[in-house]
Formats: structure tokens, C-alpha cells, sequence
């Protein structure tokens, strides 16, 4: 989804990775919970955290930070697990993402995402919807499945199994 693909105001729950301000469209949330137990995995890459027990069903659980190449999560009395529904091909699976804090829900209409920099060939910006621009702030406004594409692949093959 590209930021020419919205043409309509929308809401973004808003979230803090380090400094930053993220967004992601609130109709990809379901919920947000505060820390729990995190089972760790065997053999999962270093930013997947583990599983979670969500009223019977097993979430995987996805440092966030880490995912998109920042030092890894700090638990405090703030972090929590952002529940996300990310799309693959057909199938919608629900992943959790850790994240500092979350912030507040925020409606921006079309003028006000501008489509993310290009920064050189060599960084992929792909993940990033749009920076959407709130009062005096930037947000990055992430599109979500491709944010965690790869792992939605990798759980889809496993659940095959």
C-alpha cells in the first residue's frame, strides 16, 4: 500500500520505538496488552521474542526494534504488545509487536502523508507507508504486513506442517 493508495482520512495508533513515533493504521489492531510471559523458541531469529498465550491461542511475539534494525526493546512499566492482523496472500495471522510505549490514536487525512524519502538504492524504505505529519511531529506511518512479511511467511510454512 502505497500513500497514493489513501484517499480518505484514517486513524493511526501511535506508538514510540526508541525516540521515534510510528504509526499503523488502526483498522490492522486489534489489540494492545501490556507485557506478559514471553515463551521463548528454539532456533527463531534473534527478533522474534517467542509466543504468548492469548485466551488459548498461541501469538508469536516480534521485537519490533529489533526487526527494523534498532537495539533491542527495553522492558519497562510502559512496554507493551501491540496485536497486529498482517495479511499473506489470503490468510490474515495475528502477530504481537513489542513496543516502548503506545502514544495515542491520531486521524490525518491524505494531505498530510507525504510518501517516505528515498534515501540512496541501498535502503529499502518499502516497509514505510508514508510519513505522516501531526501538529509538529513526524510519524512513520508503517505498512504493517510488509513490515513482517518475511515472518508471516515463515509461520504460514510452519502451521503447513
Amino acid at each position: 500500500m502505497s500513500v497514493s493508495s489513501i484517499t480518505e482520512m484514517r486513524q493511526y495508533l501511535t506508538f514510540k520505538l526508541a525516540d521515534e513515533i510510528f504509526g499503523v493504521d488502526v483498522a490492522k489492531v486489534r489489540e494492545i496488552l501490556e507485557l506478559t510471559t514471553i515463551t521463548r523458541m528454539p532456533q527463531m531469529p534473534e527478533y522474534v521474542c517467542g509466543v504468548i498465550n492469548l485466551r488459548g491461542s498461541v501469538v508469536p511475539v516480534i521485537d519490533l526494534k529489533l526487526k527494523l534494525g534498532m537495539a533491542a526493546t527495553a522492558r519497562t512499566v510502559n512496554t507493551c504488545i501491540v496485536l497486529v492482523e498482517v495479511r499473506r496472500d489470503e490468510e490474515t495471522i495475528v502477530l504481537g509487536a513489542l513496543a516502548d510505549s503506545v502514544q495515542e490514536v491520531y486521524e490525518l487525512e491524505p494531505e498530510n502523508i507525504e510518501p517516505a524519502p528515498k534515501i540512496g538504492s541501498g535502503l529499502n524504505t518499502d516497509f514505510i507507508q508514508g510519513m505522516g505529519k501531526h501538529i509538529q511531529q513526524f510519524m512513520m506511518i508503517l505498512d504493517i504486513d510488509k513490515v513482517f512479511a518475511d515472518d508471516v511467511q515463515g509461520i504460514a510454512t510452519e502451521e503447513a506442517a
